[in-house]
């Protein structure tokens, strides 16, 4: 029974076809227990939520292996991975994306694998290449809420302390450690180094490259700065600037225009702090306090063109030459290219721009066959507000959900995604592949696999 089971899987999930180039015949019915995808396919991007020909080149299609251990194989064909499970040696202990493991001791043979990283503050480019294919390519769209996030978990955390008879002082008991990192810059990093040990998982890596963009942040907000300006930073001189504002405004608030009659004139930053404000006189603004104080509760100022910041381009230099550092403790052999050497690389090479085809040519990619790549999105693993507002009372949430949003599940024979878990726990919001949506019980739905960080 347990080897009818196996070979169903491998019959519905794996392979569904022959090795003949004709289309794939589509699977009448799913078994309760089975681990693939509702089309009865495993693809070369490992996306199994998607139809694919079996006419497909047969390099690109490849199966994730690893030994009795744990550790990783060179990757496999789909039918040498189908003959393995009939034979019993193998068991399936992935699905996202297809892995197998051999349940019996066997020879760790592998092959020189080159990573090619390019980071990024949005989108995190990879390839993994050896001297004759491409193994795995992708892009993963990492989070960019966290600042919000953490903005609203402090404003929970100061109601809460707010409503205390007595707070003890919490402000001498904390310092930083070395190393410290700003949470929302901690993660980007975090993001990058989990990415890069899903990877080492699923393939034997010997070789890191990661692309480190080399340009001078503060050169590019002034050309002129030289020697120990650099450790001047952007405060010094403020007074000097706002006198600046104050006389280009011609001493007049920008909202009101004198109207307001208030004659206390205040220079206001265009955007918040949060949102990588500096004090260039292009991001000032002359308003006067009553102005002022009617922006700060939520009227609006006055509509200023968009101005350029450097935020993500701030975070990613930082983030860049610590990856290095990190990996260094993961990989003998960790290197660095740059931006210029990468994109006329790619243009000889006559790849359109894409971060995949740059992780390819930073991993020393040339004339390798590639696989499709395939596309990971970042979604937070647990909702940690417990707290919210519904109809202007305050609700607090008693349990956390077995379900999160981005989990594969199984409703009525069918796969579906998790949206999220709606009515204090009683539906569950699913959405199919065509983004048909249901509302089942909770215990109707069969989890098949969570969505894990990466989905």
């Amino acid at each position: 029974m347990v080897l009818a089971a196996v070979m169903s899987r491998v019959k519905e999930h794996t392979l569904g076809c022959s090795s003949s180039p004709k289309l794939c015949k589509p699977v009448a019915k799913q078994s309760a227990g089975a681990v693939g995808s509702a089309t009865g396919k495993v693809l070369a991007h490992n996306s199994s939520e998607e139809d694919q020909l079996c006419s497909r080149s047969r390099e690109d299609m490849l199966i994730y292996v690893l030994n009795h251990k744990g550790r990783p194989l060179m990757p496999c064909s789909p039918r040498k991975a189908r003959l393995l499970l009939e034979g019993g040696k193998v068991k399936v202990v992935s699905r996202k994306p297809f892995t197998i493991q051999w349940v019996v001791p066997t020879r760790s043979y592998t092959q020189p694998i080159s990573l090619g990283l390019d980071p990024g503050y949005g989108t995190v480019g990879f390839s993994a290449v050896t001297a004759k294919k491409e193994l795995v390519s992708g892009e993963v769209r990492l989070r960019t809420d966290v600042s919000k996030k953490l903005t609203k978990r402090r404003m929970y955390r100061r109601n809460r302390r707010n409503r205390l008879w007595y707070r003890p002082a919490r402000f001498l008991n904390r310092r930083k450690p070395k190393g410290w990192l700003p949470p929302s810059v901690q993660h980007k990093l975090d993001s990058h180094l989990r990415l890069v040990t899903w990877l080492k998982k699923l393939l034997p890596l010997t070789k890191v490259v990661v692309e480190v963009a080399n340009f001078d942040i503060q050169k590019i907000k002034n050309p002129n700065i030289k020697g120990k300006e650099y450790q001047e930073g952007e405060q010094k001189g403020f007074w000097n600037i706002r006198e600046y504002v104050l006389w280009r405004d011609n001493y007049t608030c920008q909202k009101c225009h004198g109207r307001s009659g208030d004659k206390v004139l205040q220079v206001h930053h265009i955007r918040g702090k949060r949102n990588g404000a500096t004090n260039r006189p292009e991001e000032l603004i002359t308003v006067c306090k009553t102005c002022h104080e009617r922006h700060h509760r939520g009227i609006d100022l006055i509509q200023i063109k968009k101005i350029k910041d450097f935020k993500a381009e701030t975070f990613m230099s930082i983030v860049r030459w610590k990856l290095v550092d990190k990996l260094k403790e993961l990989f003998s052999d960790v290197s660095v290219t740059f931006g210029y050497l990468t994109k006329g690389k790619r243009i000889e090479l006559h790849l359109p721009k894409t971060h995949s085809n740059d992780a390819f040519v930073i991993a020393g990619g040339n004339n390798q066959v590639r696989v499709k790549p395939f596309y990971l999105k970042q979604m937070r693993r647990n909702n940690r507000r417990l707290e919210r507002l519904i109809k202007g009372k305050r609700c607090i949430r008693r349990q956390r959900y077995k379900l999160q949003a981005g989990d594969l599940v199984r409703y009525n024979n069918k796969l579906w995604t998790v949206g999220g878990v709606i009515a204090a726990g009683t539906s569950v919001a699913l959405v199919d592949k065509n983004n048909f949506w249901k509302y089942p019980s909770p215990k109707k739905v069969e989890l098949v696999c969570y969505g894990k960080g990466f989905i």
